[in-house]
């Protein structure tokens, strides 16, 4: 075991663990400050949870600081896509592609647009959307494409952007992973005609509870303020909607709690000093990680003016042909009895989930995902097989995610991994039990 002898046995078999005391601080999120208690307070206090002054105070310093014209605060990461997809123009009939491989609210809100999911695959690096892939999704009844930056990894912009130049469809940006991350040297979120940002509190950007949409387009920001944000209909200023105003166009009421755009004022103060530290702390351990043999972590390549921003949900590449065919599942499991708690796998591709399939949502009497199409109309882009999104659950692991750099913590952390995979041999006489990996649902924070 070399000088990484923690008596040689791994802990799952009765050895002792790697990593030999509580180091849950490091993981702690967000960092809860004073003035992030005393700013909720006096939101609470003063009885403006409902108001939206604060709420546009948070808009538009996230937007000066997301370097984006408008900012629109909602509930949530989910409601902020949905108004995205309004604002765009996104309805009855449009095609939308988006890659398989990610969290739902990324493309399911399309349904209550009457518009239809179209699934791409994936990058096998970058594990967001293969450009190469696009054209095979796109018919006459395309209208947007959907763009992931996926567990922080930027996407291939350079690559999509033309392509939705050639067939004039919207991009949208679902930043939600990758806030203040950069592709070459600007930041995600800045590409596409409109940009959404999750802001609950397992994001790198945690505010509580709350989503950011971000767009440079006066009316896609109308038209999402038309859609859910009834009580800012006077702020309107296009002709063509101001007739509509007085009701919201969607149904939805989106706003912000205001406690939450209060700390995400105080918040915008502090995240990019701390995205600098877990910044530092992710490519210190990645570093040392990318020197195991069989193991290759999820990052941009140095010196290509590429970051993972706050680096939420770190994962990396596990290849089990390095370990005489030891299955994600046990190797996980090794690790965790070494006090490393991580899992296997990250989303499980929605396109063979039954919401995306023949599961009839809203009654129509046939799978909502065909009910708005025209029944004549092949089908055969909705069906097709992604080969990568199908299969990289067993491929991959989530890492730490460190919050601060302590390198002698972080070192722990390091050995855990050394020693697993140094000493894997005992572990494939009983590799019997294969994990579930990957998960449609928030347990794996997405």
């Amino acid at each position: 075991m070399g000088k990484y002898n923690l008596n040689g046995v791994l802990a799952l078999l009765g050895g002792l663990p790697a990593v030999t005391a509580d180091y849950s601080d490091m993981f702690k999120w967000p960092i809860v400050t004073r003035e992030h208690c005393e700013a909720v307070l006096k939101v609470i206090n003063t009885g403006n949870m409902s108001g939206w002054d604060i709420t546009m105070e948070f808009e538009k310093a996230y937007a000066e600081n997301f370097e984006r014209k408008y900012a629109l605060a909602c509930n949530n990461g989910t409601a902020a896509i949905h108004c995205g997809f309004f604002g765009m123009g996104i309805g009855n009939g449009d095609e939308v592609i988006c890659p398989s491989l990610t969290y739902w609210a990324s493309i399911l809100q399309v349904y209550s647009l009457r518009s239809v999911p179209v699934f791409a695959d994936i990058d096998p690096q970058t594990l967001c959307i293969d450009p190469n892939d696009i054209e095979n999704c796109i018919t006459k009844r395309t209208k947007a494409i959907v763009v992931v930056h996926y567990a922080g990894m930027p996407a291939d912009m350079d690559s999509i952007m033309p392509v939705a130049k050639k067939h004039n469809l919207k991009v949208f940006e679902d930043c939600s992973h990758a806030h203040a991350a950069l592709y070459k040297g600007m930041q995600v979120g800045t590409f596409g005609d409109a940009a959404g940002f999750s802001l609950m509190s397992g994001k790198s950007f945690a505010i509580g509870e709350g989503g950011v949409l971000t767009t440079d387009n006066k009316e896609i920001y109308e038209r999402a303020i038309l859609f859910g944000m009834y009580e800012r209909h006077g702020m309107i200023e296009n002709e063509q909607l101001k007739k509509y105003i007085g009701i919201p166009a969607g149904g939805y009421k989106y706003r912000m709690h205001q406690a939450s755009s209060a700390f995400g004022l105080v918040q915008l103060k502090y995240y990019k000093q701390q995205f600098a530290e877990i910044d530092e702390a992710m490519n210190y351990f990645c570093d040392k990680i990318d020197g195991i043999s069989g193991l290759k972590s999820h990052r941009p390549a140095k010196n290509s003016n590429m970051t993972k921003g706050g680096w939420y949900f770190p994962l990396a590449f596990y290849d089990s042909g390095q370990f005489d065919g030891l299955s994600v599942g046990r190797f996980v499991e090794a690790m965790n009895a070494e006090g490393v708690k991580i899992r296997s796998g990250c989303n499980r591709p929605l396109h063979l989930h039954p919401a995306f399939n023949d599961m009839d949502i809203y009654a129509a009497g046939q799978p909502t995902r065909t009910a708005d199409m025209p029944n004549d109309i092949d089908t055969k882009h909705l069906t097709r097989s992604l080969p990568v999104s199908e299969s990289i659950n067993d491929k991959v692991i989530q890492l730490p995610w460190f919050k601060h750099f302590r390198k002698d913590v972080v070192d722990q952390y390091v050995q855990a991994f050394e020693k697993v995979t140094e000493g894997y041999k005992q572990l494939l006489h009983d590799d019997k039990r294969r994990a579930e990996n990957g998960g449609y649902s928030s347990a794996f924070r997405i």
